[in-house]
């Protein structure tokens, strides 16, 4: 996880998990709005299993159910939840955090004695710590955020000793015990493992151990680990495993580490990393974790599912190769519904569970509300000081079209925003219109459709677009096009992605109705 994977020794369990090579490229299967979907219909998967920024995955077997969820960094609501029955057809049911306390790193979702928990490490500029909420139903509610005091570590990962004890295993090879009730640690962070380092000639952004998950199988605990940093050259990021017989230790580095690398960047998929093992429903053993798309860091970090073996010597090994071909689906599964719908008609009275603020203040969710429309209360003079309403894309080319009402005393428009200084798009008041990019105003040409218009946004692979419309159904294309290929981590920092969203900046409302997103071939 964020700041703070010799591959050839299993070559032969790669080949055997990934199918042999089609004539065609492999193309995903098209689900609601053609977005891009993992099950291929055949009993094939095609990763991503989650498409978009889904950093940091943190699953949980529940019975027949699985629930994941992944780091949401600035946006609010987050840490969203993810249910599937069969490791890859994920629908989300809830946002678990609403309450501001800063960007959301690599979670752990996790069930204790009947009670689901989830450790949030977050920070804002001047103060970090690991946070817990908790709830009784998945679904929710869930419990307001209690601060665990652990300003010096992210990642957490939960364990129940041998000892009957809860644990949290935190970045750096540090853990630190928790109270039975899980809600405050019960001793000091102490340190207990040193991670397996890498030859010194391969490219990373650095070694940065974090991530760490404990399986307990077969009278071991496994301690999963990420080193080599998680952006930075596409060949860092890796998966590596250690065991104990107790949580206690001594922990013992797998002399085939790692299991999990980006070899090379003419890969599929870069920067591989931050594993989370769980069993299929019909007891085969697979990893879920991320991974840059080659070409496409502007779309974060993807969700991807590899199928794992268990060796005689105790030991797991991956079976899936470098994940660009299609891969048997896990055996036993009930296929549910996929994905998020992005469109919205805005006639409900409360957002939909795919949109967030960027960065908000306390109150941000009091500057929406619904009247046969999204009215936002504008805020700011620009998006750098106006929090987006955003939402996650997973598609490599997609467009989306609102009708937008400008305030009286103010703007409002489509962005593709990264952050309070990278980001770009259209807006417009009632004389003009404000072209955004990298962050800045760069034209402000007439305006001859007044405060309502319709607005258009594509993104192209990468090439972005606009037209803008009086009546909705006669289109004029806007006389200015953008290239946002280095809109992304490599360039700015904070570990986000790009993502589709609204603003209103000034004095007075703005407000949104129909907006429909497509996703393109």
């Amino acid at each position: 996880m964020p700041k703070l994977t010799r591959r050839t020794a299993f070559g032969a369990f790669g080949a055997a998990a990934a199918l042999p090579a089609a004539a065609a490229t492999p193309a995903w299967r098209r689900g609601v709005e053609a977005q891009r979907a993992a099950d291929l219909g055949d009993g094939t998967f095609l990763n991503p299993i989650v498409a978009g920024d889904r950093p940091d995955p943190t699953i949980l077997k529940d019975g027949g159910d699985y629930y994941m969820t992944f780091s949401s960094f600035e946006a609010y609501p987050g840490v969203v939840i993810w249910h599937s029955r069969d490791l890859v057809n994920w629908a989300p049911i809830t946002a678990a955090l609403k309450t501001p306390i800063g960007s959301v790193w690599a979670c752990e979702l996790i069930r204790h004695q009947g009670r689901y928990y989830i450790y949030i490490p977050a920070r804002f500029p001047d103060r970090r710590s690991i946070w817990v909420i908790w709830a009784d139903d998945i679904r929710g509610p869930w419990s307001e955020p209690i601060d665990l005091h652990l300003p010096a570590h992210i990642d957490p990962g939960h364990a129940v000793g041998e000892d009957g004890k809860r644990y949290l295993f935190l970045s750096g090879g540090d853990r630190v015990r928790l109270t039975d009730d899980g809600l405050a640690t019960d001793g000091p962070v102490e340190h207990v493992y040193d991670p397996w380092r890498y030859p010194t000639e391969w490219d990373v952004e650095g070694f940065a151990p974090e991530g760490p998950k404990i399986t307990r199988r077969g009278g071991w605990f496994y301690q999963i680990t990420a080193v080599g940093g998680t952006a930075g050259p596409p060949t860092g990021h890796m998966v590596i495993v250690a065991r104990s017989r107790s949580i206690h230790g001594p922990w013992e580095n797998c002399p085939h580490n790692p299991i999990v690398r980006t070899t090379s960047r003419d890969e599929k998929w870069w920067s591989r990393g931050h594993a989370t093992l769980v069993e299929g429903p019909a007891g085969d053993w697979w990893m879920v974790y991320h991974g840059y798309e080659n070409g496409y860091w502007t779309l974060g970090r993807q969700c991807l599912l590899d199928p794992i073996e268990w060796a005689p010597d105790g030991w797991f090994r991956a079976k899936g190769g470098d994940l660009s071909r299609p891969i048997r689906k896990p055996r036993g599964g009930q296929p549910g519904p996929h994905g998020l719908a992005l469109s919205d008609d805005f006639a409900t009275s409360k957002l939909g569970v795919q949109w967030s603020f960027a960065d908000p203040a306390p109150d941000e969710l009091a500057r929406v509300r619904f009247d046969n429309a999204m009215i936002l209360t504008a805020r700011g003079t620009a998006p750098k000081d106006s929090p987006p309403l955003t939402f996650v894309a997973g598609d490599q080319a997609y467009e989306i079209e609102v009708e937008i009402e400008a305030p009286a005393a103010g703007s409002a428009g489509v962005l593709l925003f990264y952050d309070k200084q990278l980001y770009c798009g259209l807006s417009f008041n009632e004389k003009t219109f404000v072209t955004h990019q990298y962050g800045l105003e760069r034209g402000r040409p007439a305006n001859p459709n007044g405060r309502r218009m319709w607005l258009r946004m594509k993104n192209d692979r990468h090439i972005v677009t606009f037209h803008t419309s009086s009546d909705g159904r006669t289109w004029t294309k806007f006389d200015r096009q953008m290239e946002v290929s280095g809109y992304h981590h490599n360039v700015r920092g904070g570990f986000m992605a790009l993502r589709p969203g609204l603003f209103a900046a000034g004095q007075g409302e703005a407000r949104f109705r129909r907006l429909t997103y497509r996703a393109l071939a």
